[in-house]
């Protein structure tokens, strides 16, 4: 199974944010640094639904569609970083990284160049509404590669709050 999308890291805001998807029509590939943690991720919350659960970072990779879109959410600094190198090799041109652990805009504008150096493009994005709104629509404030925008507009509409006129909040 290919899946429209991947996130790394299934904390309480990875979790609600993989199961907004989910329920928006994408399926999503899932990964976790602890094993154990995404295993019981499929096995409860995201058991019977378009998920699929990667043991291995390149498992993962190889699970989606591309270009791939690929949200991190894991915590700000130098896990981020740590993440990005160890994804990038497995990664093709046009492939696009999500940031959305809260990460200083300066590191972003670093991380937009090194990531574009490699001919992938990369996204930072604020997710507010906390757990809650990362499960029901939270508001997305994206920044980063442009060339992203056109890949990430239908998901990021999809899954962020509205107003009530119905705008999307991203």
């Amino acid at each position: 199974m290919r899946c429209d999308v991947g996130l790394i890291g299934l904390a309480v805001m990875g979790e609600n944010l993989a199961l907004n998807m989910e329920s928006r029509g994408l399926s999503v590939a899932v990964y976790n640094r602890t094993t154990e943690r995404m295993r019981q991720f499929i096995a409860g919350r995201a058991a019977g639904k378009r998920f699929h659960g990667a043991d291995t970072l390149a498992g993962f990779v190889e699970s989606i569609e591309r270009p791939r879109r690929i949200v991190m959410l894991v915590k700000a600094g130098s896990a981020v970083d740590a993440l990005i190198a160890e994804l990038v090799p497995l990664l093709s041109p046009g492939d696009i990284l999500i940031d959305g652990g809260n990460s200083l805009y300066t590191d972003t504008a670093r991380r937009v160049r090194e990531v574009e150096s490699h001919g992938l493009l990369y996204v930072g994005s604020g997710v507010s509404g906390g757990e809650e709104g990362a499960l029901t629509g939270p508001s997305l404030m994206p920044g980063g590669s442009s060339a992203a925008w056109p890949h990430l507009r239908p998901v990021f509409q999809a899954i962020c709050a509205r107003t009530p006129e119905g705008e999307p909040c991203c």
